[in-house]
């Protein structure tokens, strides 16, 4: 398992009186970019909110990277270099674009102390965070705002990013450029999990899948092999991609 960087084992979660993890068991191959689809409700948020310590697992155990991570806070699990970027994105309306990349970087305490060679790939990814610099966050559009999101989350190097709908209210447009950049993440040796709705953005970029339904991985697999069977998709997700 040593080529895995995070797994999941029997992971159970209950929020108050509801059970809605039932024993999920996933693995994230270290380099890949791995896909966690599945309807609506299946559980995936709460798998990735489980993984970050938002929520605590009730049972099971989370490894990364070779620790147990289960029972860690949401604080001590982001210093082992993993950046989530939740489905709201948590950018801060209020502050500028420039501020919002400043809090994320942990080694800054001025914009002028940003790694600089790495502001200018990340202005190359997302041409838009370069343009709406000293903007307020608040009044990007939707997908700026989600671009923002991702720049924020590997302003410095991560082992492990982790995305939740990263295309969700983009045009086709933003999200030829989400899956450029998540390409070229990947190529620079990071490790992704995404939760994903859009099946071609799955297509395009997955690596390894896993489909989750009730609380539980279903199926786990190569991502191609999933896109090349039809009745697979159906009986999965109901749609064909």
């Amino acid at each position: 398992m040593s080529d895995m960087l995070l797994t999941l084992e029997g992971v159970h979660t209950h929020i108050g009186a509801y059970h809605i993890l039932h024993g999920v068991d996933l693995v994230v191959p270290r380099g890949q970019l791995t896909m966690l689809l599945g309807r609506n409700g299946a559980g995936k948020t709460t798998t990735l909110r489980t993984i970050m310590g938002l929520w605590q697992a009730s049972q099971g155990r989370i490894t990364f990277n070779g620790q147990d991570i289960t029972r860690r806070h949401t604080p001590a699990i982001a210093a082992l270099d993993i950046a989530y970027v939740p489905e709201n994105m948590g950018i801060f309306a209020d502050l500028t674009v420039k501020e919002n990349m400043l809090l994320a970087a942990r080694q800054a305490k001025h914009a002028r102390d940003m790694d600089e060679e790495r502001l200018q790939w990340i202005f190359k990814l997302f041409p838009a965070v370069e343009k709406f610099w000293n903007h307020p966050a608040g009044k990007l559009s939707g997908g700026q705002k989600q671009m923002l999101a991702v720049s924020r989350a590997i302003v410095e190097p991560r082992r492990l990013l982790i995305v939740d709908e990263p295309s969700k209210g983009l045009a086709p447009v933003m999200i030829d450029n989400m899956i450029t950049a998540f390409q070229q993440l990947k190529a620079s040796g990071v490790t992704i999990l995404l939760v994903e709705q859009n099946i071609n953005f799955a297509k395009r970029l997955g690596d390894r899948v896993a489909v989750m339904d009730d609380g539980r991985v279903v199926h786990a697999g190569a991502m191609q092999a999933l896109a090349e069977d039809e009745v697979l998709q159906q009986s999965l997700l109901g749609l064909a991609l």
